[in-house]
């Protein structure tokens, strides 16, 4: 998997027609806890995970291909801006081009068609019969994930809007009320430390994501049920690291969606006990729950992991620690483009809708290509047999940093 002409990662497998064959060679090394770490320089860290940079941000320190660098002829960092900058051209060339429909107005609709389901789905759960009752099920549960996961993932990024100030609105709405969480804690460890830190270890690595007592079984096929509950109970755990003020509006607004839905379910969909509303909520809450949670590890988990002080800049971090799954119907709608086949434009360009991802999506693959820089895909079932088959290497041990040839 070459960095530059000349300059590969020791791997053990290797990436065929960009295609993840198998992980790097890796080093091991510690795994320091997320909660509690701070952030480097946070403010321009956000910054710089927000908007289309041209490189890391000033003060990192920058790891790059010394051979690469000589026959460029430039400063250490220069020949990774110099990429990033001529590939951001060429999408703000497809961005300016592109209408507000394309940029916004294709996820906004996607959203408002959600919102105009939920009326049929809580009515279709009336229905003594099997088949009514199923499409309510899934009705909810399709728009439940929707609307949590599409939305708050493109209103934690202010991307639904182009207005700062509505973009709040939006996060407050999708993140709070409707997927119980807390916008500052989903915005700065998404945001600032995902983005900002994607595949450092102990920040942006994914460890969040490891329950390491349990097996791979209970973890990849049982486990995700629990989701609903678990969001709710996290989130109010984290309102300790934020302002009382925002603490109670959250509390509010999670009180609020859960009860509308509690509510909705005994006065619409006609439950007759409270037990068997609150067991319709888990249901319709935890419905995509399972490829939720393997989403998250398949597209980081595996892939290259570098030490906060020996990493490469944004566009080789991006492709290194960065894979695409195949478009999927089901998840391109409830997930979104962004999470799903086009998660590598994603991280390089988190700003941008999923639509967005999707119309650059052929301008940045032949980009990294072309420049011999990894850009990495594989089906969701090959990664699903990978972590069944290392769970314990991949999911339980701490993860081990990744060592670059020719890098000192």
């Amino acid at each position: 998997m070459p960095l530059e002409d000349g300059d590969p990662v020791k791997q053990r497998g290797q990436q065929v027609n960009g295609k993840v064959s198998s992980t790097p060679l890796l080093r091991g090394t510690g795994d320091p806890p997320l909660q509690g770490r701070p952030v480097p320089n946070d403010s321009r860290t956000g910054a710089m995970a927000e908007s289309w940079e041209l490189g890391t941000a000033p003060g990192d320190r920058d790891v790059t291909p010394g051979g690469a660098l000589q026959r460029a002829g430039q400063e250490p960092g220069g020949c990774e801006e110099a990429l990033m900058a001529e590939l951001w051209e060429l999408v703000q060339k497809v961005v300016k081009s592109s209408s507000w429909w394309e940029r916004h107005g294709v996820d906004i609709s996607i959203l408002a068609c959600s919102f105009l389901l939920l009326p049929a789905g809580f009515l279709c759960l009336r229905s003594a019969q099997a088949i009514p009752f199923l499409v309510g099920v899934l009705t909810l549960g399709v728009v439940h994930h929707t609307l949590t996961v599409k939305g708050s993932h493109l209103a934690s990024h202010n991307a639904l809007t182009e207005s700062k100030s509505w973009g709040k609105v939006w996060a407050i709405f999708f993140i709070e009320l409707c997927s119980a969480f807390t916008v500052e804690q989903a915005t700065y460890n998404h945001v600032k430390i995902h983005h900002g830190y994607t595949n450092v270890i102990g920040m942006g690595d994914s460890s969040t994501w490891k329950l390491p007592f349990l097996n791979r079984y209970v973890y990849m096929f049982i486990a995700p049920l629990a989701v609903p509950i678990i969001t709710p109970l996290v989130a109010l755990d984290l309102l300790r690291n934020v302002e009382w003020k925002a603490a109670l509006r959250t509390l509010c607004c999670m009180f609020l969606g859960l009860y509308c839905h509690y509510w909705l379910l005994l006065h619409v969909s006609g439950f007759q006990s409270p037990w068997s509303a609150l067991l319709c909520m888990l249901l319709t809450r935890s419905l995509l729950a399972h490829p939720y949670i393997h989403v998250n590890i398949f597209q980081h988990i595996g892939l290259p992991m570098f030490a906060a002080d020996r990493k490469p800049r944004r566009i080789h971090l991006m492709s290194l620690g960065v894979l695409n799954l195949p478009r999927n119907a089901l998840l391109d709608w409830s997930f979104g483009h962004s999470l799903i086949s086009c998660h590598v434009e994603h991280h390089l360009f988190p700003s941008l809708s999923d639509n967005m991802c999707l119309k650059i999506k052929p301008i940045v693959s032949q980009y990294l290509k072309q420049k011999k820089l990894p850009y990495n895909e594989d089906t969701y079932t090959s990664r699903l047999q990978l972590f069944l088959q290392r769970y314990e290497e991949l999911m339980v041990h701490a993860p081990p940093i990744t060592e670059l040839v020719g890098i000192q």
